[in-house]
């Protein structure tokens, strides 16, 4: 999945022959996931029609501050338009539009949306050679540079003029690129690489039946998704669940016994720089599984357990840097009980949840947990869904390899 899903991108287009280009930059973008809205310049439709780009970005395409055809419109708002945005890019960013976002000359709704604009602004510059080359287009990257914006630098190539050089506006292709490497490049867990367990594992009685438990898996699929979200490789062991990971990028190995969740975690768990054990792991496996289903009897039925291996207990004892992260699901005690956990485990944190509180524990979509640090530091959490604690899990992470 593209760094750009769910992303709401602002395409301002300015009035050079690049513009024609903006279609398939449209296309591109959608097929990353990103929503769009396009603003164009009215020098820009000479170039490109905005009923091309509002068919394909499925939106408005704005031009003006308002509708002259229609009279009772409202007024075209820059400031949303600018506040909507997580990302503004401007192709191509023609010589004279980058003059008046150096210089505040605001006489259009696309500069009075740019000096708007509180998320990040890209601009892709495309003009002739020398024009590119000229003091004052220099002057223009240079202030342009120094307010925080950032230039998808021009290719070399054929130019409108006939000419051949530099001042080729990036191809669409490679714009998507350069903003998908400058995003991951920043996001806070890029370069670590984090091992979650999800879900239950099932322990075979016989053919047909198993020892398991009601977790669904969705806690450790979301802090997989939101570790992932911010730049991290991830690796998710899962025993059987019907959770469905929206990012591809997430290695996914399916496991069903507490023994192939051990086998996985300890085969990858020297590589990695954070481990989290959000897997409801079975405590007890029967000790001899039937080669045929067991049939009904008169009398009761006795199955003799055994213990599995404590995967997390064993991770502790190899754990060298890794920041390791385990949960505790309790019912009594459980402060006690987790902080016994952390020493015995060898724990950086835990995740401790009570099934007496509502809306906790297996079966929904909220959990209410309190973290508790390997200095038995405290810090209780409301009720939040799954989704909002996996986020306050993964700012731990980030808030570690910040100190």
């Amino acid at each position: 999945m593209s760094v750009l899903s769910g992303k709401k991108i602002l395409l301002g287009i300015s009035g050079g022959i690049a513009a024609y280009k903006t279609a398939h930059l449209v296309r591109l973008f959608i097929k990353a996931g990103a929503h769009i809205q396009v603003i164009m310049t009215p020098a820009s439709k000479d170039f490109i029609t905005p009923l091309t780009l509002s068919t394909l970005s499925k939106n408005q395409v704005y031009s003006d501050f308002f509708n002259e055809d229609d009279k009772e419109a409202m007024w075209n708002n820059h400031v949303d338009l600018a506040l909507w945005a997580d990302l503004f890019i401007i192709a191509p960013a023609t010589a004279n539009t980058m003059s008046k976002m150096a210089n505040g000359n605001c006489d259009n709704l696309l500069i009075a949306t740019y000096l708007s604009a509180k998320c990040p602004v890209y601009f892709a510059p495309a003009m002739d050679l020398d024009m590119y080359k000229h003091p004052s287009t220099l002057s223009s990257f240079s202030k342009l540079k120094q307010f925080g914006n950032t230039i998808i630098p021009a290719e070399s190539g054929e130019l409108a003029s006939g000419l051949s050089g530099e001042g080729r506006m990036a191809e669409p292709e490679n714009i998507v690129s350069f903003l998908e490497n400058d995003l991951l490049s920043k996001l806070p867990l890029k370069g670590k690489k984090i091992l979650i367990t999800a879900g239950p594992t099932y322990e075979a009685i016989d053919p047909v039946r198993f020892i398991g438990n009601h977790s669904s898996g969705k806690m450790g699929y979301d802090i997989a998704e939101e570790a992932a979200n911010k730049g991290a490789e991830v690796i998710l062991v899962s025993g059987p669940s019907n959770q469905v990971l929206k990012d591809n990028s997430i290695q996914l190995i399916k496991v069903v016994s507490a023994q192939e969740m051990y086998d996985a975690c300890h085969a990858n768990f020297e590589n990695v720089d954070v481990a989290i054990a959000a897997a409801a792991v079975a405590d007890y496996r029967p000790k001899n599984v039937a080669s045929q289903k067991i049939k009904k009897q008169e009398t009761n039925l006795t199955i003799e357990l055994e213990k599995t291996q404590d995967i997390l207990a064993t991770l502790g004892e190899k754990k060298r840097n890794q920041f390791l992260i385990g949960f505790a699901l309790e019912t009594e005690n459980e402060i006690e009980n987790a902080i016994g956990k952390i020493k015995k485990k060898n724990l950086d944190l835990i995740v401790l949840n009570s099934l007496n509180d509502k809306g906790a524990g297996f079966g929904h979509s909220t959990n209410k947990v309190t973290f508790i640090d390997k200095n038995f530091k405290e810090l209780p959490m409301d009720l939040k869904s799954k989704e909002a604690v996996a986020q306050d899990i993964v700012n731990i992470i980030i808030k570690h390899y910040e100190k």
